[in-house]
C-alpha cells in the first residue's frame, strides 16, 4: 500500500498469482520458496531470528526458502537428521550445534559479501 501497488502488480513482481498475494494479506502463511522473493521486494526479513543455534538454523532455511532436501545439500548433512532437529525430535550435540554454528557464520559472511 505505502508503494501504491495493486495486488496483481506485486504479484507481478514477486512471480505468484494476484490470489496468492489476497491469500497471504489475510493470514495465509506463503509457500516457503516464496520467502526469498517476498524478502526482496520487502526489504528485510519480516520475522524475528531466535537466538538459540537450532531455531537461527530454522530461521535460515525459512528466509532461504528452502526445505530439508536443499538445506541438507548446502550443508552436507542428513536431511532426515535435520528435521529431526528442527522438529525438536532430538537435538543435536554439541560437536554438530558447533557445525551448525559455522555453517550460519559462513552464509552470514556470504550474504554480507553479497556472494
Amino acid at each position: 500500500m505505502d508503494l501504491g501497488l495493486l495486488q496483481r502488480e506485486v504479484a507481478e513482481i514477486i512471480g505468484v498469482t494476484e490470489s496468492s498475494v489476497w491469500n497471504w494479506e489475510h493470514g495465509t502463511e506463503p509457500e516457503l520458496q516464496y520467502n526469498p522473493s517476498i524478502i526482496k521486494f520487502l526489504g528485510y526479513i519480516p520475522f524475528d531470528c531466535p537466538d538459540d543455534t537450532v531455531g537461527r538454523l530454522a530461521w535460515y532455511k525459512r528466509a532461504m526458502g528452502m526445505n530439508f532436501d536443499l538445506l541438507g545439500e548446502a550443508m552436507g548433512r542428513d536431511p532426515e537428521q535435520l528435521s529431526d532437529w528442527l522438529s525438536g525430535r532430538h537435538n543435536p550435540f554439541r560437536k554438530n550445534r558447533e557445525k551448525i554454528e559455522l555453517f550460519l557464520e559462513n552464509q552470514e559472511i556470504l550474504y554480507l559479501s553479497g556472494q
